[in-house]
């Protein structure tokens, strides 16, 4: 009927649409034939950024235009630079040079404001695309004349579209580095994001990043924490409410666990073993053979160690060796003092064992805080036994209670860690692996430390008693041991391990 809208069918709807992306398709493979013959010819002209503009407006995750762009605009500025002062000259020779360069500049810039616009046009195709943010930064560092209050008002635009874009995130802070913005004001931006919204892991992330910074940690405890003990209570404060405000969000619990300290551990050594042939040194972290330096010390004498290898034969490993001359007596030196390009030790002191000379320092499951903290993380431990009380299978909840025990009192609460990990395998049976080997760490961390107290050490290590031990997760520290007795099952998964007689 008349002045009705004629209604497609599915068929014709269908054929339609299947028209439209054939000539969508003849249209990019032409624009991309044009765009590569040009730059097999070298040939980087305006034509070929005109080709390559509505490609990437339709989809800007083409990396490969983005790099012929790229090429494009050094192209154009370097034919800027070559032209010559008589060419853009007005007759007075000195202003003329004056000109010319501030001439040059403008054009250049002009070039790269274009670049920055033509981003602004992409960007809300797909603000999480890699590529867009790349080019803006590769603008940005070449331009003459950066803008760096517009960039940070760009971020604040599409932080607010979306305050979890990530990508966003990492270019804010690299514009903030630029512009200098004071680090408490990006800390006070931060707890503005997370105001809004609990669930803002880029945000959390951020503030990982600027606490140390601002409220460095001064002490002695090991592991070293995140920040100082008062910013660390307020920051306990601020992630408990978070926590609880959504029990099953997990940005909060991973920020409060990075608050507790479970993080990599610090470059340090953990074990160092010699006899009249060899030694053997272990870090709580890889490395290289470059650079190292072992030095024997005593009161009057010294002997430094040298022409370390990595035990497993790579470029870097936990684990180091090296011959000793035959003859030497170790048992005169007291103490051992390593340095890497990275690291610097204290002086270590040096146990004796019948002819050889040791040293160890168990695995640190726990470390010391004010009665203050203390009492702010009992009081995270004790809401979260309350919550499980109503949510008995929340795995955040069970997560961090376990956590939280271990950072109060790692001994006290060990078994009760362990059982808490263990209905973690049932609850969230899908990382089921992952609690056994966390359980198998605390548990190695555990014995290590019974151990260090023993008249066993160095000569044998048992762990063959303990049944919720699947897998060694720290191997290095049992380097110095003369004999690992092992249940079966370990024995089959961990048949590398090596007795410091077998290094």
């Amino acid at each position: 009927m008349h002045g009705r809208l004629k209604v497609r069918t599915t068929e014709e709807e269908r054929e339609h649409k299947k028209k439209e992306q054939a000539l969508k398709v003849k249209a990019y493979k032409a624009a991309m034939q044009l765009i590569m013959t040009k730059r097999q010819k070298q040939e980087y002209d305006d034509e070929m950024l005109t080709a390559s503009t509505p490609i990437l407006q339709r989809n800007p995750d083409v990396t490969t235009l983005w790099n012929i762009r790229r090429e494009c605009v050094l192209e154009k500025i370097k034919n800027i630079k070559s032209l010559t002062t008589d060419e853009q000259s007005d007759g007075n020779e000195n202003q003329s040079e004056e000109n010319s360069a501030v001439t040059k500049e403008r054009k250049i810039q002009q070039i790269f404001e274009a670049e920055l616009n033509f981003t602004e046009h992409c960007l809300p195709v797909n603000p999480k695309s890699y590529n867009i943010w790349h080019h803006r930064i590769w603008v940005l560092e070449n331009s003459p004349q950066a803008n760096w209050q517009n960039e940070l008002a760009l971020c604040s635009s599409y932080l607010k579209k979306d305050e979890r874009n990530f990508h966003t995130w990492d270019y804010r802070r690299y514009v903030a580095e630029k512009a200098k913005v004071p680090k408490q004001k990006e800390l006070d931006f931060c707890t503005e994001k997370i105001k809004i919204n609990f669930s803002n892991y880029s945000s959390w992330h951020q503030r990982s990043l600027l606490l140390p910074i601002l409220y460095p940690y001064e002490g002695e405890a090991k592991p070293k924490k995140p920040m100082n003990e008062e910013k660390l209570k307020e920051e306990l404060e601020m992630v408990l409410t978070a926590a609880f405000t959504d029990p099953n969000d997990s940005s909060a619990w991973f920020y409060q666990r990075w608050l507790l300290g479970y993080s990599r551990p610090e470059m340090a050594v953990c074990g160092f073993r010699a006899n009249q042939e060899k030694a053997v040194i272990a870090f709580t972290k890889p490395l290289t053979s470059k650079g190292l330096k072992v030095i024997l010390k005593s009161s009057d004498k010294e002997q430094e160690l040298t022409e370390w290898s990595t035990v497993n034969l790579g470029p870097s490993d936990y684990m180091l060796k090296t011959t000793l001359k035959a003859g030497s007596d170790l048992k005169i030196f007291n103490y051992i003092v390593v340095s890497t390009p990275l690291y610097t030790s204290g002086l270590l002191p040096l146990k004796i064992f019948h002819d050889d000379i040791y040293y160890f320092q168990a695995l640190v499951n726990s470390t010391a805080y004010t009665d203050d903290v203390l009492d702010e993380l009992k009081a995270h431990l004790q809401m979260c036994e309350n919550l499980l009380e109503y949510e008995p299978d929340s795995k955040w909840t069970l997560l961090t209670s376990a956590l939280l025990m271990r950072a109060i009192d790692s001994q006290t609460y060990h078994s009760k860690a362990l059982n808490y990990l263990e209905k973690l395998q049932t609850v969230d049976n899908l990382r089921e692996n992952y609690y056994k080997d966390l359980a198998s760490k605390w548990i190695l961390e555990n014995a290590l430390m019974d151990w260090s107290e023993t008249d066993n050490i160095p000569k044998q290590l048992n762990l063959n008693d303990l049944k919720q031990l699947t897998t060694l997760t720290d191997p290095q520290y049992l380097c110095i041991a003369d004999e690992i007795l092992l249940s079966d099952n370990l024995k089959e998964r961990c048949a590398a391990l090596k007795t410091f007689q077998e290094i």
